[in-house]
C-alpha cells in the first residue's frame, strides 16, 4: 500500500463541472447540456471563481492534492477559462507541489493549440473519452469522432501532457469477445499509463434505455458480460496495467489521484452545475449538491455567491455505508478500523466470515479486507452484506 493510501482522512480534491457538450450521447445520464449559441465563458469563469470562494470559506487550511475538470466536455472551454479557474484555486487554497490536475477531453474537440494552452494553464493530466476503436460502434454510441481522429488525439495528448488516460466501453450491442480482445490490445499499445474500461450500462432516462425497453437494443446477458470483464482483467494484468479499482487500470504510481480521493472517502469540493461534494466541517461530514441547470446555476451564483441546493450532515450509518461502497471498489480494500470510526460500529463478524468463506472478500492483514475478483462481479451484494 502506498503512502497516500495510509492518509487517515482520504485526502482533499476539487471537482469542477463544465456542463456543456457539442452533442448528447445516447447512453449518457450525466448532467450535460447542448447549447446552439456561444457560451459566455467570461461570465461562467467569474461564477466559478465566486463559488470556489464560497467553498474555500468552509474548507480553509486544506491542501489541494487534485483538481478534476469534468463534464460535459471541458475541452470545449477556452484555455483562458481553465487558467482563471486554476488561478482561483491557487489563491484560495494551498496547492500541493505534486498536485494532479486532470482535464477530460473528447477526441473531436482536441486541437494541439488548445492542448498547449491547457498545459500552460497548469493541466498535467488529460483523460480522453475515446469509448471505442471501431467506427461502427462509435457511430452507434453517438460519438462525434472516428477512430483516426481518436488516434490523433491520443498522440497529441501524449506529446503535450505528462500523464494520459483514455476511456473505452465494452459489452456493447453485438460486440464479440474477439472484437473486444482486438480493440483492447490496440488500446494497450497506445496507453501511456492509465485506462478506464467501463461495461456499458443502460441508464434510465437515456435514449438507450427507451430502445432497450422496446427490445430494439440488445446488450450481452450477465454471464456473457462476465466473460468480457474476465478478458479485460486478463489482458490488462498481462500488460502491466493492474486494476486498482473495478474499472480503472494503471501502471504502478499512475493511478488517478483525484478518483482515489473519492474511493478513499476523502473530502472534495464540487463546484459547477450538478456537482456533488463531501466536506468535513468541524466534526461533521457534509454532503453538498449544486443546481443542475447551467443558466439557473449561473443566476444563483451571481445573486447568492453559490449554487448549492443541498447541504446536510451525514449520519454515522450513512458515512459507514458510503465508505464501504467507495472503498470496496479498490484493490487495496478498506481499513475496518476506519469504518468503525466513521460508523461507530463494527461490521457484522458473521457476515464477514461468510463472505471470506465464499471467496467474495479476502483479508489483508489484521484490519484490512478487499473484494476478490469474484466479489467484484457482485460488489453491490457484498457491500449490502457488510453494511447490514
Amino acid at each position: 500500500m502506498s503512502e497516500r493510501a495510509a492518509d487517515p482522512d482520504g485526502g482533499f480534491g476539487i471537482y469542477i463541472h463544465w456542463p456543456f457538450c457539442a452533442a448528447k450521447c445516447p447512453y449518457c445520464d450525466f448532467n450535460s447540456h447542448v447549447r446552439h449559441h456561444a457560451i459566455e465563458q467570461d461570465r461562467y469563469a467569474a461564477a466559478f471563481e465566486t463559488e470556489l470562494a464560497h467553498f474555500a470559506g468552509l474548507t480553509g487550511g486544506r491542501t489541494v492534492q487534485s483538481v478534476f475538470l469534468g463534464g460535459g466536455t471541458p475541452s470545449l472551454m477556452d484555455p483562458a477559462t481553465v487558467a482563471r479557474i486554476l488561478e482561483a484555486i491557487s489563491r484560495l487554497w494551498t496547492v500541493g507541489d505534486d498536485v494532479e490536475i486532470t482535464l477530460e477531453a473528447n477526441p473531436s474537440s482536441v486541437e494541439a493549440g488548445r492542448f498547449k494552452g491547457y498545459r500552460a494553464a497548469g493541466v498535467n493530466r488529460v483523460s480522453l473519452g475515446v469509448q471505442a476503436l471501431n467506427d461502427r460502434d462509435l457511430r452507434m454510441l453517438g460519438r462525434l469522432h472516428d477512430v483516426e481522429t481518436a488516434l490523433r488525439a491520443v498522440e497529441t495528448a501524449r506529446d503535450t501532457f505528462p500523464r494520459l488516460s483514455f476511456d473505452l466501453i465494452y459489452a456493447r450491442p453485438d460486440q464479440t469477445l474477439d472484437g473486444w480482445r482486438s480493440e483492447l490490445t490496440r488500446a494497450l499499445d497506445l496507453a501511456a499509463d492509465h485506462l478506464s474500461l467501463y461495461q456499458l450500462t443502460i441508464e434510465e432516462g437515456t435514449p438507450f434505455y427507451a430502445l432497450h425497453k422496446a427490445g430494439k437494443l440488445h446488450i450481452p446477458e450477465p454471464d456473457r458480460a462476465a466473460d468480457f470483464y474476465a478478458l479485460t482483467q486478463d489482458l490488462t494484468e498481462a500488460n502491466g496495467l493492474v486494476a486498482y479499482e473495478v474499472s480503472n487500470h494503471a501502471r504502478p504510481g499512475a493511478e488517478c489521484r483525484h478518483n482515489l480521493v473519492y474511493w478513499r472517502y476523502g473530502d472534495y469540493v464540487g463546484a459547477g452545475p450538478g456537482a456533488h461534494g463531501r466536506l468535513t466541517v468541524g466534526a461533521t461530514k457534509r454532503a453538498t449538491a449544486i443546481e443542475r441547470h447551467p443558466e439557473t446555476w449561473l443566476a444563483h451564483v451571481e445573486q447568492h455567491g453559490h449554487g448549492t441546493v443541498e447541504d446536510y450532515g451525514l449520519s454515522e450509518e450513512e458515512r459507514g455505508d458510503e465508505f464501504l461502497l467507495m472503498g470496496l471498489r479498490l484493490a487495496e480494500g478498506i481499513d475496518l478500523k476506519r469504518y468503525e470510526m466513521l460508523a461507530h460500529r463494527q461490521v457484522d463478524q458473521k457476515r464477514l466470515s461468510d463472505l471470506l468463506e465464499h471467496g467474495m472478500v479476502e483479508q489483508l492483514g489484521e484490519n484490512r479486507v478487499r473484494a476478490t475478483r469474484d466479489g467484484f462481479m457482485v460488489l453491490d451484494a457484498v457491500v449490502a452484506d457488510l453494511a447490514a
